[in-house]
């Protein structure tokens, strides 16, 4: 039976003839969470969205979306979800009004609301200026803006992302990534996002999971996946050379360790909380010692690699 967490995967397989594309995963998404789906090429991140989004069919298990299995009820599973899965693609002669408006006519919305809704989301996604303009003459990244708009229709309660910012130039991936840390902020949405990109994940999401070859290794909130133990290291880039008393004041600073010199850096361990890290970084720059670059080790990336060498 289903729980009731938005998104449910239980025991899903998913076979290619001899090749386990998704090997008996099981995976429940918190409500109202912002998480990042990760794992290597070819773990199982896609054919698992596909499954979700009823592109695919499993193998065996099954999936859940607010409590509806996919495979019974693929048009009620799916009536409050939102996806962008693969390259998203348009009719190019339409304007995003006009898209708006048949996406909302397919979900049968009202015209009252079609307009109203249109008018939030081309907000949201950063594309009233554009709202007129043809489709065909936008770059990739106004396209995946409106694409990010189409999954908005309707208000729904799960977003699902595929890779969202794959193939986007710089700019392209900054806008993308702005109008996600909004999202990230709207308290009735859950949002699953597939990502290649590990510093993009830990930039907007709350909690991780982590597969490999179909089966998953680790979910959590980021903070824990990336805590081994209690400690936290912090490398501090100075203008000058650090000196031993520079160091014995930062190691008197409330939760630190220890302070030590790396070459011209400082490597500081200390134990606490994002608040303490806070803290710490703001007693930091009271020392006026020409501090220029903080950076924390045992980051998401070692993390992950460390955890997809273990599941080889």
């Amino acid at each position: 039976m289903p729980s009731d967490s938005p998104i449910e995967i239980v025991d899903l397989r998913r076979e290619y003839g001899q090749f386990v594309a998704v090997n008996n995963l099981d995976l429940n998404i918190r409500k109202n969470s912002f998480t990042g789906f990760l794992g290597p090429n070819g773990a199982g991140k896609s054919t698992t969205l596909k499954i979700l989004t009823h592109l695919i069919n499993a193998t065996s298990g099954n999936a859940y979306l607010n409590g509806v299995d996919v495979v019974k009820d693929p048009k009620e599973a799916l009536s409050n979800v939102g996806t962008v899965v693969e390259t998203p693609e348009f009719y190019t002669y339409l304007t995003p009004i006009e898209t708006m408006k048949y996406i909302g006519e397919i979900l049968g919305m009202s015209h009252e609301a079609i307009k109203s809704e249109t008018d939030i989301i081309l907000e949201k996604v950063k594309m009233t200026e554009w709202a007129d303009k043809r489709i065909g003459t936008f770059s990739k990244g106004m396209r995946q803006r409106i694409a990010l708009g189409q999954a908005l229709m309707n208000s729904p309660s799960i977003i699902i992302l595929d890779e969202p910012t794959s193939g986007l130039d710089p700019r392209g991936m900054a806008e993308t990534r702005e109008i996600l840390k909004n999202l990230r902020n709207e308290k009735s949405l859950t949002v699953l996002m597939s990502s290649h990109l590990l510093y993009e994940v830990g930039d907007l999401c709350d909690r991780v999971a982590i597969i490999n070859h179909g089966a998953l290794l680790v979910h959590d909130d980021i903070d824990n996946v990336i805590k081994t133990d209690d400690t936290r290291r912090i490398t501090v880039k100075l203008n000058g050379t650090p000196t031993q008393d520079l160091l014995g004041r930062i190691s008197a600073l409330q939760n630190v360790v220890s302070a030590e010199r790396l070459g011209n850096d400082i490597e500081i361990r200390f134990k606490g909380d994002a608040n303490a890290k806070a803290k710490l970084f703001s007693d930091l720059g009271l020392l006026n010692v020409g501090i220029y670059e903080l950076s924390e080790q045992g980051t998401l990336e070692t993390t992950y690699l460390n955890l997809i060498a273990e599941s080889r």
